[in-house]
């Protein structure tokens, strides 16, 4: 899995990870299940830095 994400787009993601984590403990219902798939999904995807959508659409921020 080559990188395909920059610095930037890597810790925007990371925010949205810790917003959706923060919303899914205040929510209830199904929608909390999906905050929390959305902040673990995006938790991953900062720390890896590969994007697999990215790939599929042959996108990429990283230089």
């Amino acid at each position: 899995m080559k990188p395909n994400e920059s610095s930037t787009d890597r810790a925007v993601r990371g925010v949205v990870a810790v917003v959706a984590l923060i919303a899914a403990f205040l929510v209830s219902g199904p929608l909390r299940i999906v905050l929390f798939v959305v902040a673990a999904i995006m938790a991953v995807t900062a720390a890896v830095g590969f994007c697999p959508i990215y790939r599929i659409l042959g996108v990429g921020t990283r230089k």
